[in-house]
């Protein structure tokens, strides 16, 4: 077997979630800092929590409130049988 193929082990690293809990265990990485744990999850404390880095739910609801504000588009009625039959008599008049 090839020597040095696994990173390094540590078996007490310290994990800080962003609510201050604090938790020892084992990973290959030296320090982890978490954005959410058993602590403050929604699913475990039932409470409402919006995790957004990256600005998603305002940018949702400025999209959200532009289309709401621009009125909706209609399509032009579809030609009538009269109007396509019209069509194919002036092309025909005109060969």
């Amino acid at each position: 077997m090839k020597a040095d193929t696994h990173p390094k082990y540590f078996k007490a690293t310290g994990v800080k979630c962003s609510c201050g809990a604090q938790y020892s265990f084992g990973t290959t990485k030296e320090g982890l800092l978490i954005e959410i744990c058993a602590n403050c999850h929604p699913f475990w404390t039932g409470a409402e929590k919006i995790i957004d880095t990256a600005g998603r739910v305002e940018k949702f609801k400025m999209r959200k409130a532009a289309a709401v504000a621009t009125p909706k588009k209609t399509k032009a009625p579809r030609n009538s049988k009269s109007d396509v039959e019209e069509t194919i008599s002036s092309v025909e008049a005109t060969s």
